[in-house]
């Protein structure tokens, strides 16, 4: 199971990448591993010293109770006391943002999610990322 946040790497550049931890209900593991997620609209923000994922769809699951989880609830991403630090001073810096990247389930069966520290792009980056891949598939296309 991995579920990418392809419209990130099109919309900012990623200066730093980390894997954290988050703090899941079981429906949403469940929901999860069926792959029904959507990172739309989703990113991290800071609360009280805490790294908190809002804004990220975890379909109800199918198969649950009346105890089924809220989709769009905030989860709680765990990560170490100095790596929040260090994070917290980043995003004071003009223009940052934290987004998740990615969710994937590590060799240990636990779901992480990879988090990027991100600069958004203006509309001319954004033409010049397109340039470039398609100059990519076209160099792609001869070699074979």
């Amino acid at each position: 199971m991995e579920i990418k946040n392809r419209q990130a790497y099109y919309e900012y550049f990623i200066d730093d990448k980390l894997q954290a931890g988050i703090s899941l209900l079981g429906t949403e593991v469940k929901s999860l591993r069926a792959g029904k997620a959507s990172f739309v609209d989703a990113y991290c923000i800071f609360q009280k010293g805490e790294l908190w994922l809002k804004g990220m769809n975890i379909s109800e699951y199918s198969h649950g109770t009346a105890n089924n989880h809220d989709p769009v609830r905030e989860r709680k991403l765990l990560l170490t006391k100095r790596e929040l630090k260090r994070w917290e001073a980043k995003l004071k810096e003009k223009g940052y943002t934290i987004i998740p990247l990615r969710m994937f389930l590590n060799d240990k069966n636990f779901v992480k999610v990879e988090i990027g520290l991100a600069k958004g792009k203006k509309l001319h980056d954004k033409r010049e990322t397109i340039k470039q891949r398609d100059t990519d598939r076209e160099i792609k296309r001869y070699i074979k």
